[in-house]
């Protein structure tokens, strides 16, 4: 004799794991009624019917061709569903399920736990507005328009069509009041709900007009439960988790111990090759889970991070499957790191000290034109990163992104000038984790000391100038998202200990006292008259600040005057 409970299955392939899921419902006393796609070939669906026949409570109900979103799937419900409430007076409930969905506790449990509840319906059942799962935009539209087109095999009709109904304004009137529901297609409902929405006297209206309503299998039995239900659960006994874009997460053996977590009755949907899964839920009585109450959430937070992952990614981390349009990764790079621009320049041995001083790896110009100066003279870094400046080149901004991703837990400091490559200008700009430090005009203290041609040294130092003045401009941009602090090279030589102990509180200095130990400032003797000569020449160099052309007299105390003496 059969149960009370009765489970209608909606097949279109792994047929043999069908058969194996079937037969262990049946095996607990359930009738099952199988639809079998009608896009199957018939001699597949006669094999399988056949394999079957050996089981007294297994039928099989009118075939249908069942496409994702159309009608089809809910005539192929409705007929299972008619052959499971005629062959079966017993039942009491009938549990909408899939070949692919897999039982994850004895159905014993479940079959006490409806028993326990003999008037609850459980079906997800929410107001459209009410629904944040719904993805391609269509929430009311999807009631009030019409769709005759498949969305898989029709695309442009499809659209196309629905744009011809927004510009005519065309919209239908939902039968005899009805409010519109949406919920999973997986629901379980008392016999007494179900055949009242068979039987309804309205069933024709009904059908009629979900028939062109898009993905009517998640609000058909939805909206119509509404009217006859006493008591609505308004929840699904079957796990079922999707993606960003809708589609269903597939489990596989590793996700064992996740669904057991869930405390759910049943799981969809599962890999037909996960043979861990289905030996362990199948045939292990004692791996069975505890009496609990279904409780999914237990397991939404690792569903959020793995849709977080997917959509997001990780901070700073670029890969071939998942390249993020400008503008829109998560995180420009993984750590935060600094970038100082005109120190090295007028510093004798600024990169030595502030490593010693912060314990930061500090690397010189690694966008140099020759070369990518790592720090120590490495050609090599973490990640097999090469100091060759054609490869760097190629792609800066990844260069940029995979040292510092290689490097995480290290914070990274470079060098930055206006000979080197200036295509990474706005990456570093608009990146939170930058900071920026910059002398403007300090590049000039190399030409100062060069040995050159004084007209070759013009030409040069009006170039520099026009590209630091450039990246300033970036520096200074409204969409600049990095933390930055500019001094003109008068401003810092005039008072450099404050800038000094501010950017290493920034980056954590290793004495937390005030300054005790500078670098050497290169010697500037003779500078002030170097950019006169400039001026004098027809360049302007503004970007250093008043720099006086001559050295103020030091500031020593007056020495007392000598006393006369007499000599006798």
């Amino acid at each position: 004799m059969s149960g009370p409970l009765g489970v209608v299955m909606l097949v279109h392939t792994a047929l043999e794991r069908a058969e194996q899921i079937a037969r262990h419902w049946a095996a607990a006393g359930c009738p099952v009624v199988i639809h079998v796609d009608r896009s199957v070939s018939r001699a597949r669906h006669d094999a399988f019917a056949r394999a079957l026949g050996d089981v007294e409570h297994i039928v099989f109900s009118r075939r249908f061709r069942c496409e994702w979103g159309t009608w089809g799937l809910v005539a192929a419900s409705q007929a299972a569903c008619e052959t499971m409430l005629a062959r079966f007076p017993e039942v009491t409930h009938v549990y909408l399920a899939s070949g692919a969905c897999l039982p994850l506790r004895p159905v014993e449990e479940l079959i006490d736990y409806l028993a326990e509840r003999p008037q609850t319906d459980f079906i997800e059942s929410a107001t459209t507005s009410e629904v944040p799962w719904t993805i391609g935009g269509l929430h009311e539209e999807r009631f009030t328009l019409s769709f005759p087109f498949s969305w898989k095999r029709h695309r442009l009709l499809f659209d196309t069509y629905v744009e011809l109904q927004r510009l005519v304004g065309r919209k239908r009137r939902l039968p005899n009041g009805l409010v519109p529901h949406m919920g999973s297609q997986w629901w379980c409902l008392t016999r007494q709900t179900l055949s009242a929405i068979l039987q309804d006297p309205e069933r024709a209206t009904y059908d009629r007009f979900f028939r062109r309503v898009w993905i009517p299998d998640e609000s058909y039995f939805q909206s119509l439960a509404r009217l006859y239900s006493r008591r609505i659960e308004s929840r699904s006994l079957t796990l079922s988790k999707f993606d960003y874009q809708g589609k269903p997460h597939v489990f596989y053996d590793d996700h064992l111990q996740l669904l057991r977590r869930s405390d759910c009755f049943v799981a969809r949907k599962i890999w037909p090759r996960a043979n861990r899964l289905y030996e362990a839920f199948l045939t292990d009585p004692s791996s069975a889970m505890k009496r609990a109450e279904p409780n999914p959430g237990k397991i939404d937070r690792l569903f959020a991070k793995a849709v977080e992952r997917r959509t997001r990614g990780r901070p700073g981390l670029y890969m071939q499957s998942r390249f993020p349009r400008e503008g829109f990764e998560n995180g420009v790079t993984a750590g935060p790191y600094s970038m100082f621009q005109g120190f090295a320049e007028l510093f004798e041995d600024f990169e030595p000290w502030l490593a010693r001083m912060t314990g930061a790896r500090v690397h010189g110009h690694i966008f140099a034109p020759e070369r990518a100066e790592f720090a120590d003279g490495a050609h090599i870094v973490a990640g097999a990163l090469s100091d060759s400046a054609a490869l760097r080149d190629a792609n800066p901004k990844a260069f940029l992104t995979n040292l510092i991703w290689n490097t995480r837990g290290e914070r990274q400091c470079f060098q930055f000038g206006p000979r080197d490559n200036q295509r990474i200008n706005w990456t570093i700009a608009k990146d939170p984790n930058a900071q920026i430090s910059v002398i403007s005009g300090a590049w000039a203290v190399p030409l100062f000391r060069s040995n050159r041609d004084f007209a070759e040294l013009r030409a040069e130092a009006a170039h520099l100038q026009a590209v630091e003045a450039a990246h300033l401009k970036v520096l200074r941009s409204p969409w600049t998202k990095a933390r930055i602090r500019i001094w003109s090279m008068a401003e810092f030589v005039e008072a450099p200990m404050e800038p000094l102990q501010t950017i290493l509180d920034e980056l954590g200095s290793r004495h937390p006292a005030r300054l005790s130990e500078v670098p050497r400032m290169t010697d500037l003797d003779g500078f002030g008259r170097f950019l006169q000569n400039l001026k004098n020449q027809g360049m302007h160099p503004y970007l250093m600040g008043d720099f006086p052309v001559e050295p103020s007299a030091p500031r020593r105390p007056p020495k007392p005057p000598r006393k006369p003496y007499v000599v006798r």
